[in-house]
């Protein structure tokens, strides 16, 4: 079929009128899935590559054919900006068909909310707090608003993946569904994706259809990267050389006539420092403040203090070289205006600026074009690697992204693991992962979410009123994502709410929301179900600056929107903290917590150690500071044994696994074996390294492994006596025993651990 002639007249016209000289191969490839089949669709393709025209061209050109009698296509994006910036794209797009492009989000004015509920018609963009809110506040409506709903776009539906937030939305199209008698084909958009299969299941859950995954050749992409590493002191890696054995001039590239992955690295300036810095800088935020000069840049922080700091230390730079200020700052407890700001200077075609920022750039909002992305350490994921590289590159330019390694000197006496470069060891891995296999953290499917049972137990009592406890039940537990929830584990959660006057019994015998429960539920915060502290609005006479998480004592410093400010004023009812500008330098705090990283990544790490081939895009003292981590681990057997001696009677453990197999087994050697061994003095660096004294041998350390290994392990094992691991964001509303289960059936991998734990066995037989 011409998928171009199949479209309507005025997606044709749109078109000629942007001088498309043809389809993109994605956008033939969901044209044909959409019009051709009546399953769910996932499009997955590098960003800026069309996908949302792709997904659009073929939907509307339906509702043009058979407009609906309510809304027609759902559009459901992680953040508001991205649906402010496809408001105005899908505007353009559909103002001279007549169909109507409505937004919702707490930023929209009711009067224009008012409008949509008296005619829904056409596209309505949403998050799912928001279609939360909706459903919970006017759940009468529904059919009307959504009675003829034909399709859901999820944008970004990766980031819907790896938490609780993707069980919501799922659960809220499974109610509208069963509301409003509709079920809409759904169609998910990524450029991000690991096993497409698993995330085609995620898609079509409670749909009872199938999804099409269109297998679209990639027309390769070309990459300019580079990754260089500075000690935040002299001297750096490449001025204490260590004795380096030959190695590979081309191991690490991948040639641009690679069929598999056409990409190529590019050649790139090797300055090691600026002849204009300040001496006692920080030479990595003096070699970013160098190389964003005259570019339109962002920098990647992986948390909101990070950024704070590294904002915070580039204006520094300003200030002492006699330049105007060219950093904004960017992050999710900054004040909405501090975020649209920065992002409305750097859409300015001429605006020479660079953002610091969190992963609240790190999706498909347009911000114009980018030359270079800067990444402090390394990302916790390959898929955030791979949006934030996503970010440059658009309009056929390259994407360009410069890793920044910062480290401080290992102090004379420090052990072994303190002297391995973990984050240059893991931007190395994410990047090879990509290159080689095309590898993507797949979705975290198996999971016990009772955080989000609680919460859809309130919301859909809530909404829909008396309910016995069987009918209450058979709206819970039969959406999709409750799969792993038994009815005992559904009545335990009621009976405690009962007792906690989240739920109240009537005369009856039917449920209704309790006084306790109201004050949740009519909370604006509810909606959401990620996890957010209490928080104190900042504020400089009228300006709002953010929030944090606790409230400094008036007369102390604190670091927010990149800027240092004296608390003059704490009101703890209206949770507000009034300051003024002054001069210094503090530490931010947000109460950030770091990512979590897959077993993949942390295999590939040893590999990196292991190997002897260089890498390209690796700069003068990344190169000799990965010779040193080498040279280290290959005279202290780091790789080719796991349990090392550091010295006396004190061991240090390299697993090699990724966040929760690494929890698990540290719960393993402290509650089953720590006795046996004569543990002492456990700490460890989650997920590089556990380091500890022992009592026994390193043949006996393996024996008991194995001996304990072979007795049955029930995972609430692994929880400690007395503790309630509260992991998300309702768990404290659960009983306890249903928080403990939910975190060692759900959060830690001890299948994983055990598989581990084996090899390490077998690997000493075979000795």
């Amino acid at each position: 079929m011409d998928i171009y002639r199949r479209y309507a007249p005025f997606i044709q016209e749109f078109i000629y009128r942007n001088n498309w000289e043809n389809l993109r191969a994605i956008q033939a490839a969901a044209g044909d899935a959409i019009f051709n089949t009546n399953e769910n669709v996932l499009l997955s393709a590098s960003t800026a590559s069309g996908k949302t025209e792709a997904a659009f061209f073929p939907i509307l050109t339906l509702l043009n054919e058979e407009p609906s009698s309510s809304i027609g296509v759902l559009y459901i994006a992680p953040l508001k900006a991205l649906i402010n910036d496809q408001f105005i794209r899908l505007n353009d797009l559909c103002e001279e068909a007549g169909i109507p492009v409505w937004h919702w989000h707490g930023d929209v004015s009711p009067d224009k909310k008012r409008k949509m509920i008296k005619h829904p018609e056409g596209i309505l963009q949403i998050t799912p707090e928001s279609l939360e809110a909706m459903l919970l506040r006017r759940h009468s409506e529904i059919p009307k608003i959504f009675g003829d709903l034909k399709f859901v776009v999820i944008d970004e539906i990766h980031s819907f993946l790896r938490s609780d937030r993707g069980g919501q939305m799922l659960c809220l199209l499974e109610r509208l569904s069963r509301a409003a008698s509709v079920n809409p084909r759904r169609v998910g958009l990524s450029a991000t994706i690991g096993d497409p299969g698993l995330v085609g299941e995620f898609l079509a859950a409670g749909t009872g259809r199938g999804t099409v995954i269109p297998r679209i050749e990639s027309a390769g992409a070309n990459w300019r990267i580079n990754m260089e590493h500075f000690y935040l002191t002299a001297p750096q890696a490449s001025e204490n050389p260590v004795r380096n054995k030959p190695q590979s001039k081309n191991g690490g590239s991948v040639s641009a006539d690679d069929e598999a992955l056409r990409m190529r690295m590019g050649d790139f300036p090797t300055e090691q420092k600026s002849d204009t810095a300040p001496s006692a800088a920080d030479p990595g935020m003096g070699y970013i403040f160098e190389h964003t000069r005259g570019k339109k840049c962002l920098v990647f922080s992986n948390s909101r203090e990070e950024c704070e700091a590294v904002t915070h230390e580039l204006r520094q730079y300003c200030e002492a070289m006699h330049e105007p200020d060219r950093f904004l700052i960017h992050h999710g407890n900054l004040s909405t205006s501090y975020r649209e700001s920065a992002e409305d200077i750097i859409k300015e075609e001429d605006s020479l600026v660079t953002i610091c920022t969190t992963s609240t750039l790190e999706l498909g909002i347009d911000i114009g074009r980018l030359e270079r992305a800067f990444q402090i350490d390394a990302p916790f994921t390959v898929s955030s690697f791979l949006q934030r590289m996503g970010r440059t590159g658009r309009r056929g330019a390259p994407s360009e992204m410069w890793f920044v390694m910062r480290e401080e000197h290992a102090e004379q006496r420090a052990l072994l693991p303190e002297t391995i470069p973990w984050k240059l060891l893991q931007g190395i891995a994410l990047i090879q992962l990509y290159i080689e296999e095309r590898w993507v953290e797949p979705p975290t499917t198996e999971r016990y979410p009772y955080s989000l049972l609680y919460h859809q137990t309130m919301s859909i009592l809530a909404s829909g009123g008396e309910m016995t406890p069987a009918e209450l039940a058979g709206r819970v537990l039969t959406l999709s994502y409750f799969r792993n929830v038994s009815q005992d584990d559904f009545r335990m959660l009621l009976n405690h709410l009962i007792e906690k006057d989240h739920i109240q019994l009537t005369e009856r015998g039917g449920l209704i929301v309790g006084l306790e429960g109201e004050r949740v539920v009519n909370n604006f915060k509810f909606y959401a179900v990620f996890q957010d502290n209490e928080e104190y609005s900042v504020r400089c006479e009228s300006e709002e600056l953010g929030t944090l998480v606790a409230p400094p004592p008036v007369g102390d410093k604190i670091a927010i929107a990149g800027h240092v400010w004296v608390v003059e004023e704490v009101d703890p009812k209206r949770h507000q903290v009034y300051c003024s500008l002054v001069k210094g330098n503090v530490p931010a705090y947000f109460g950030d917590v770091p990512g979590d990283i897959n077993t993949r990544i942390l295999l590939r790490m040893k590999k990196v150690l292991e190997e002897r081939l260089t890498y390209p895009y690796l700069l003068t003292n990344a190169k000799a500071r990965l010779f040193q981590a080498r040279d280290t681990a290959e005279r202290s057997f780091v790789t080719s044994k796991p349990l090392v001696n550091i010295g006396g009677r004190m061991y240090c453990i390299f697993p090699w696994l990724g966040t929760y197999s690494f929890l698990a087994m540290e719960r393993f050697l402290k509650i089953r074996c720590a006795e046996r061994l004569g543990l002492k003095g456990f700490i460890s660096l989650r997920p590089y390294y556990m380091q500890f004294t022992m009592a026994v041998s390193e043949q006996e350390f393996y024996d008991i492994l194995a001996e304990e290994l072979e007795k049955p392990l029930d995972p609430m094992e692994l929880v400690f006596p007395k503790e309630v691991p509260v992991f998300d964001k309702y768990d404290d509303m659960l009983p306890e025993e249903l928080v403990k289960k939910g975190f060692a059936y759900g959060v830690l991998n001890i299948g994983e651990m055990q598989n581990c734990i084996r090899g390490w066995i077998s690997g000493r037989r075979e000795l």
